[in-house]
């Protein structure tokens, strides 16, 4: 049975093991030749499009946003840095003219009569300002009030004026300028006649009552008729050109209107002054 059994593998041996030593023969080539390449190395990156690779770039110091110090302005900033005109914080100004007369006081106060004036000015921008001024004014009387109506050969009189008021500046280049003023006043107003032949007593005319001399309708009985003092409420407006001849350095030219009231009592004038700014 064994010698049967032998001669039937000896047939069929070779075609039953002709594909397990084929597989076997491939699987033994393949893992000698694994065996034999280098190690595994990392993958290069992709570079399909056949571009070089990056190279490393140097340092660059960061971009500037127009706010460093160093930066050179444009041409046209530098052009309205130039145009820009400067302002004082504190601006002062002295000046002189002479005055004209309306209303009730151009009744009994002829044109003409001197100014000075002083005042300071507390910028906030190029545009807009805070102004104090003090202004002195000659009320010089007519001829026709003095003879007439006074019955005096002479007399002094004249009006102190404490203003504050915002001033707006028009700046039309760096020489030429304009500005427009107005706000409250404070008017004092004082006179003295040189002598009166008026009786004490006598009726009021419209001087004595404009002078402020008048005491129910009629002069004081204790002859204090030739003083005159008395404090008035009001307002004034005008406005002004200015030249710069040096550094900050104006000279002026300004017309105002004003007006003070006490108990119907009125001054109404309009001072033209000319004065140098610093």
């Amino acid at each position: 049975m064994i010698g049967k059994l032998a001669g039937n593998a000896g047939h069929s041996l070779p075609t039953a093991l002709i594909f397990p030593l084929i597989l076997s023969v491939a699987v033994l080539g393949t893992a000698q030749r694994l065996a034999a390449q280098d190690p595994p190395q990392q993958p290069a990156q992709d570079n399909s499009q056949g571009q070089p690779p990056p190279q490393a770039q140097p340092s660059q110091p960061p971009a500037d946003n127009g706010q460093s110090s160093t930066t050179e302005a444009t041409p046209e900033e530098t052009q309205r840095r130039v145009k820009a005109p400067t302002f004082l914080k504190w601006q002062f100004n002295v000046g002189g003219g002479a005055g004209l007369t309306t209303g009730t006081t151009k009744t009994y106060v002829r044109s003409g009569g001197g100014i000075a004036a002083a005042g300071v000015a507390r910028n906030f921008t190029q545009f807009v300002g805070l102004r104090l001024d003090f202004q002195w004014d000659n009320l010089p009387l007519r001829d026709s009030t003095l003879v007439n109506l006074a019955q005096a050969p002479g007399a002094s009189s004249h009006v102190y004026s404490l203003m504050l008021d915002p001033i707006f500046y028009l700046p039309f280049n760096r020489e030429w300028s304009a500005y427009i003023v107005g706000g409250p006043s404070y008017y004092h107003r004082s006179g003295k006649l040189d002598s009166s032949t008026a009786f004490p007593g006598a009726p009021c005319n419209g001087f004595w009552d404009w002078w402020g001399g008048c005491y129910a309708n009629s002069l004081p009985l204790t002859g204090q008729f030739l003083h005159a003092s008395q404090n008035e409420i009001g307002e004034n407006f005008g406005g002004g050109i200015a030249r710069r001849v040096q550094s900050n350095i104006e000279v002026y030219a300004e017309f105002r209107i004003m007006h003070g009231s006490h108990d119907n009592i009125t001054t109404d004038l309009r001072p033209v002054t000319i004065g140098i700014r610093w």
